[in-house]
């Protein structure tokens, strides 16, 4: 009896340090005309990336944008250009870190860039699909920092919309899909 009270409580005493506390990453609530999309953001994984994206979304520069790429079955584009499809001034390129171990599964959030794996900037898009294709090392990969924890069925009305060339771009929607606030929700 006298044992079992000892090991009961050595139990106690260590059990701590054999459990660990998963702390989330920051929220992030994306209200579209299409409805709500919340993100959860990797800081851990790609911390250059959540910090490149929080300045974005702290300083408002994503509300009133469009999502002006939409391929269904592939991914949702957007924060790039405002309502009227202006190009909007970003702030310095952020470096690259898709070696990270997360991969472009459906429902994750990557950064949109151009040919050179270094060239992210503001905009970023969402796998409406798995698109391991994306992942490093193929391309230099696209930098997954985040993903969809509410709205997967938003992404996907959105990735559904009817599409055509406008304003000198492919696959854009017919009918403007608007990011009308993009926002941190306190934890």
């Amino acid at each position: 009896m006298r044992s079992l009270r000892l090991l009961s409580l050595l139990f106690l005493v260590f059990l701590p340090l054999f459990t660990t506390v998963t702390q989330a990453g920051t929220l992030v609530k994306l209200t579209t005309t299409k409805g709500v999309i919340v993100v959860e953001l990797n800081d851990k994984k790609a911390p250059l990336t959540v910090q490149n994206f929080l300045t974005y979304v702290d300083k408002g520069y994503y509300n009133n944008t469009v999502f002006h790429r939409v391929i269904k079955g592939f991914m949702i584009q957007g924060g790039g250009f405002d309502r009227k499809y202006r190009r909007k001034r970003t702030r310095a390129r952020v470096r690259n870190e898709s070696n990270n171990g997360l991969s472009n599964r459906r429902g994750t959030l990557a950064m949109a860039r151009m040919q050179d794996p270094d060239s992210a900037a503001a905009q970023f898009f969402i796998n409406q699909a798995d698109n391991s294709n994306l992942d490093y090392p193929r391309y230099g990969g696209y930098t997954v920092f985040g993903r969809v924890t509410q709205g997967l069925d938003v992404v996907d009305a959105i990735a559904a919309a009817p599409t055509s060339t406008r304003h000198y771009m492919r696959d854009v929607p017919t009918e403007d899909i608007i990011l009308q606030r993009a926002e941190r929700l306190k934890p």
